[in-house]
C-alpha cells in the first residue's frame, strides 16, 4: 500500500495551498464561472472540479471524493440542471482528485482518460491497491481528443510530462478556458520534490505548451491565491521560477553541493511571498540536484 500513502500524502499537502480559503469557507460550494453561460466551478474542501451544464447532459471533471462521499458533487450539479451527467474526465490518476467515481458511473456516465493514466490504475489494481470507488476509463486518448455535446465543444489536450505522466488539460474554446489540475499552481512553489517527474525539462516544456494555447482564463484543482482564477502570466511565472531553480540548482551542483547543501543555502527570494515556499523549495531543489548532479 505505499502507492496508497503517497498519495494521502500528496492530497493532504496540496491541500495545504487552498487552505487558507478552505477555512472561511464552507465545505462545499458550486459557482458559475462569470462570462460563461454553463461552466461550474464546484469546490470540495481544498479541492475544485469544473462542470459544463449543455441540453443534452453534464460533462463532469475529477469526481474529487477520496476520503469524501461522491453524493455533494452529485447534488451539485442536480441542483443547476436535470440533465444526465454524460461524460466524467479524469484530469490525471492520483487518488485525490479521481478516487470516487462509481455513483457517477452508476448513473451512467462515460469514463474518460490519458492512457498513461489508465496503465496507473491498472497498475494500482495489481497491486491491490485501487479505492473500492474508483472507476477504470471507459475511453483512452493520447495527444488530443474532442467532445462535443449539446453544442459545447471541450478539447482534451496532452502537453507532456509534469505532475504525472497523464495530466490533461481541458480547454473550452468558445470560453478561452482551460482547467488545469495540479501542475500549474498560482503564486505557489511546486509541490514537494516534484514527483512522479521523469525530467523537470519536460516538466518546463509542459507548461510552454499550456502557455501556448488560446485561453484567457484557468481553473485549477485547487484554490490557489485565494480562489482566484489563473491568467498565462501565471503560467510565465511558474516558467520563470522553474528554470531560475534549475539555475542555481546547477550551480550548486557544479559547486558540488548537491543534494543536502544545496537544500539548505539554495533560496529564491523572488518568489519567497509564494505559498509553500519555505516547505517545499528545499525538496524542489533535492529534484533538480537530481537532473544536474545524477543526470535524471
Amino acid at each position: 500500500m505505499k502507492t496508497l500513502n503517497a498519495i494521502v500524502v500528496v492530497a493532504v499537502l496540496i491541500f495545504g495551498v487552498g487552505a487558507a480559503t478552505a477555512q472561511n469557507a464552507p465545505p462545499v460550494s458550486t459557482k458559475k464561472v462569470e462570462g460563461t453561460d454553463n461552466v461550474y466551478l464546484f469546490r470540495y474542501g481544498g479541492h475544485q472540479s469544473m462542470f459544463i451544464v449543455t441540453p443534452q447532459g453534464v460533462i463532469a471533471t475529477d469526481p474529487i471524493s477520496y476520503l469524501r462521499p461522491a453524493k455533494p458533487y452529485i447534488d451539485a450539479i442536480k441542483a443547476v440542471t436535470d440533465k444526465p451527467i454524460k461524460y466524467v474526465i479524469y484530469s490525471h490518476h492520483h487518488y485525490d482528485h479521481i478516487a470516487g467515481g462509481k455513483p457517477f458511473k452508476d448513473l451512467g456516465a462515460i469514463f474518460i482518460a490519458h492512457r498513461r493514466a489508465r496503465e496507473r490504475l491498472l497498475e494500482l489494481k495489481k497491486q491491490n491497491a485501487l479505492l473500492p470507488d474508483e472507476v477504470m476509463p471507459d475511453q483512452v486518448f493520447d495527444g488530443k481528443k474532442t467532445i462535443t455535446l449539446g453544442g459545447t465543444t471541450l478539447e482534451l489536450i496532452y502537453v507532456g510530462r509534469n505532475h504525472s505522466d497523464n495530466s490533461v488539460v481541458m480547454r473550452l474554446p468558445k470560453e478561452k478556458l482551460v482547467f488545469v489540475v495540479d501542475f500549474a499552481p498560482i503564486e505557489a512553489v511546486q509541490f514537494r520534490n516534484i514527483p512522479d517527474n521523469a525530467s523537470p525539462v519536460d516538466y518546463v516544456d509542459s507548461l510552454k505548451k499550456l502557455a501556448a494555447l488560446d485561453w484567457d482564463r484557468m481553473l485549477t484543482g485547487h484554490p490557489y491565491a485565494g480562489g482566484r482564477y489563473g491568467t498565462k502570466k501565471d503560467v510565465q511565472d511558474d516558467i520563470a521560477y522553474m528554470e531560475d531553480l534549475s539555475a542555481e540548482v546547477k550551480k550548486a551542483a557544479d559547486a558540488g553541493k548537491c543534494f543536502d547543501t544545496a537544500m539548505k543555502e539554495v533560496k529564491l527570494p523572488k518568489y519567497e511571498k509564494w505559498a509553500n515556499y519555505e516547505t517545499s523549495l528545499p525538496a524542489n531543489v533535492e529534484r533538480f540536484c537530481y537532473w544536474w548532479a545524477r543526470g535524471y
